[in-house]
């Protein structure tokens, strides 16, 4: 019998030490579960979010102490645990590129986890191994952000896992990404070799910086177009830092639009005003190359429609 959707009420919490200097949008997501991310990032921004009877951006960092108060949201039934979304099913069975006795390469949405905990739902993992219950070794073979779209390969067996970070180690599997970048550049290639560190902030928010002290991390870039105020940049890792690309981007002075971490606000506004609502990073294309005398496996994600009319909208200069 499935459970009836609570009726929406009024709700106010108030800030423990624990959720001080969480950001508000964060909370709301890991308190209004079975609320769309679209209608709390919309009550966020019409106002009808209070903190202290005042509005508040997205952005804003809690302090203990501080009055939540929410307008009454519909709350989705719930799900018996470890059922994915409908929707989540649907757009990962269409989401296939490529798949062999070995591994699935799939085009990851942007907006989807990689993987789910720290209050998210199912991610893909979670959703796949629900989807092909026969399948019982399915692993990550790596993770992209939950904004980044495109190839993500997961192993079938676990021999093809360890076999496929083996190469990833040995710089046999590459990767190349699309980036759309705040301001423009004049040369045509970019090396940046520049230690990563990462820190996990209060609330659980995790953000990497450039440090001295930190990981070795490289990365490509080549340019691609060049438009009025931005600039669409190939980026090829040869190191697999998390936020890697969205960092060293940001390092040369020009972030990734659409990037709430490390990106430009302004620059994200105009971007937003032509609708980017979402990072503009795309995994674009992996290369395997097997070893032995097996062909290389080459697989490519094209641009989704939106990033695509973003592009198009842009005039190359």
């Amino acid at each position: 019998m499935t459970t009836p959707a609570m009726a929406p009420r009024v709700q106010r919490w108030e800030a423990s030490a624990a959720d001080a200097g969480q950001r508000i949008d964060n909370f709301l997501l890991r308190r209004l579960k079975g609320v769309p991310r679209s209608v709390i990032y919309r009550i966020l921004r019409s106002g009808e979010v209070r903190v202290n009877s005042g509005r508040v951006a997205p952005a804003y960092r809690l302090e203990a102490g501080d009055v939540v108060r929410v307008p009454p949201v519909r709350v989705a039934a719930e799900r018996p645990a470890g059922t994915p979304e409908p929707g989540l099913v649907r757009r990962l069975a269409d989401a296939v590129l490529h798949e062999d006795d070995r591994l699935i390469v799939v085009d990851k949405p942007s907006g989807v986890a990689v993987h789910g905990g720290s209050g998210l739902s199912l991610g893909v993992i979670e959703a796949l191994r629900a989807m092909r219950p026969d399948e019982r070794e399915l692993e990550l073979v790596h993770r992209l952000d939950r904004d980044t779209s495109g190839c993500l390969m997961l192993a079938k067996r676990r021999s093809a896992l360890r076999l496929l970070h083996e190469l990833q180690r040995e710089g046999r599997i590459e990767k190349r990404y699309l980036a759309l970048l705040a301001g423009r550049w004049e040369r045509d290639r970019v090396d940046v070799d520049v230690p990563l560190r990462k820190n996990v902030l209060q609330g659980g928010e995790r953000m990497v910086h450039v440090s001295a002290d930190g990981k070795p991390a490289i990365t490509r870039f080549r340019v691609l177009s060049r438009f009025a105020d931005s600039t669409l940049v190939e980026a090829r890792l040869v190191t697999g830092r998390t936020h890697q690309i969205r960092v060293h981007a940001a390092h040369l002075g020009t972030p990734v639009l659409g990037d709430p971490k490390y990106g430009d606000g302004a620059a994200n506004a105009r971007y937003r005003e032509r609708g980017l609502r979402r990072l503009f990073l795309h995994a674009a294309s992996l290369t395997v190359r097997w070893p032995g005398d097996e062909p290389p496996l080459r697989v490519s994600a094209p641009l989704d429609v939106t990033l695509q009319g973003i592009l198009e909208g842009l005039e190359t200069k």
